[in-house]
């Protein structure tokens, strides 16, 4: 009998180890994901972003055309290609839309109407850009008419007969306007990624929100119209997602408010555009100021060498804004120079891409404000569609490319994370 009895305990006992065992392997599992998640967000220390306890410089670049490409079957592995080699030349944070509204392939297409497919393609994007270890800033509106912008919410409105004004300044003041951004701002913080199962405010990945696109509200030049609604905006966001960081998305112009700094400025015209880099920038939700480096496109007949003079004296000023106004990191978010300069050479771009890159890592040599820079933009070949005048398909033979794996080389080193896997293989040839 007691023999027989041992027996029928021993399956029980078998049952109760595998269960114990199970129980704590996946107990390991999910805490080690819990723990991952907690210390993965990007966060601010005073002038400085930190990860992980270290510093972080960033050296990226801008692909506005994801989603865009990852709707389709046929153009999605451009965004798995694009991101790969972006990791490949250590670059650690990629600048893209979060938004499409109205037209082809529209993320939104009335207020409140999303399509499915174009959300799949963005959680696409965003679980791509995990696998290849880079994060993304996602850029939420556009003040520009490129894929929609605060014209179509303008013109919804219209269309609804609550519109106030058909000026295209009224997205910041109408009321019926910022009730369909809020909306939009709710779905696409909520949203659920079908991919990797972790809604958009609980997801590392993603470096930070851009409320906006280069704002501009000249029709009130003081600046309180764009204020107000910064601050509106941003609170509303900080509401349902407290993670994330969160800049304006600025161009960095001074305005009224900064009196001392409008000589600063390219010429007279940025001063009336109703911006004004310290005081949106100061906002109490903000995280961290953008600006972006055009003196082609903000001069009318400057030479090259000044132009360079100019970015200097243009980052440098933003950088000490950073320091003393804002106390915050200052990160340059676009910048290029453009090829259809009258005496345009590519030796060109790398002196203008070398200056840029040396007064950054000059600020992080010295733990100052400049956290750092993200190209504009880099696409695949194939994508010339997509290109501007200041485009570059980055190849491993180009100046470019070695210009920029150097960059992320020399960042790392300032912060120590030059002995992280990705970094220690690039570099081990370098400096």
């Amino acid at each position: 009998m007691v023999p027989a009895r041992n027996g029928s305990a021993i399956p029980v006992l078998g049952f109760l180890i595998c269960a114990a065992f199970i129980y704590l392997s996946f107990r390991d599992l999910w805490l080690n994901h819990k723990w991952r998640t907690e210390i993965g967000f990007v966060k601010r220390n005073g002038t400085q972003f930190v990860v992980d306890g270290k510093a972080l410089y960033v050296n990226g670049w801008n692909s506005y055309w994801f989603m865009d490409h990852a709707v389709n079957e046929h153009s999605r592995y451009l965004v798995s290609e694009m991101l790969e080699t972006g990791a490949k030349m250590g670059l650690t944070v990629c600048r893209t839309w979060a938004f499409n509204d109205g037209g082809y392939n529209a993320l939104q297409i009335s207020p409140g109407r999303f399509d499915e497919r174009v959300f799949k393609a963005l959680d696409h994007v965003i679980a791509e850009a995990k696998k290849h270890d880079v994060r993304l800033l996602l850029c939420l509106v556009n003040n520009l008419q490129a894929y929609g912008g605060k014209s179509q919410y303008v013109q919804w409105a219209w269309q609804e007969g609550v519109g106030l004004s058909s000026s295209n300044d009224s997205f910041f003041f109408d009321p019926s306007i910022r009730k369909y951004f809020k909306n939009y701002l709710t779905a696409l913080l909520t949203r659920k990624n079908s991919v990797t199962g972790i809604e958009y405010r609980n997801d590392p990945t993603i470096f930070a929100w851009e409320l906006i696109n280069e704002p501009r509200c000249t029709s009130d030049v003081s600046g309180d119209t764009l204020q107000d609604w910064i601050d509106e905006m941003t609170g509303f966001i900080k509401s349902i997602d407290d993670k994330h960081l969160l800049t304006v998305g600025l161009e960095g112009f001074y305005g009224p408010n900064s009196p001392k700094r409008l000589t600063v400025n390219p010429e007279m015209w940025p001063s009336e555009l109703g911006t004004d880099f310290v005081r949106n920038s100061n906002s109490s939700n903000i995280d961290f100021a953008s600006v972006h480096i055009y003196p082609d496109h903000w001069f009318h007949n400057q030479t090259f060498e000044e132009k360079l003079k100019f970015v200097v004296k243009w980052m440098q000023s933003h950088i000490e804004d950073g320091m003393k106004e804002l106390k915050k990191p200052v990160l340059f978010t676009e910048f290029g120079l453009s090829n259809l300069n009258k005496d345009y050479e590519p030796s060109q771009r790398e002196r203008f891409y070398r200056t840029i890159f040396d007064v950054v890592y000059k600020s992080a040599k010295r733990r100052k404000a400049g956290a750092g820079t993200l190209v504009w933009q880099l696409f695949m070949e194939g994508m010339e569609g997509f290109n501007d005048e200041f485009g570059i398909v980055p190849h491993e033979q180009d100046p470019m490319y070695r210009l920029m794996v150097e960059q992320s080389c020399r960042l790392g080193k300032v912060t120590g994370r030059r002995e992280e896997h990705k970094l220690r293989k690039l570099c081990s040839h370098k400096h």
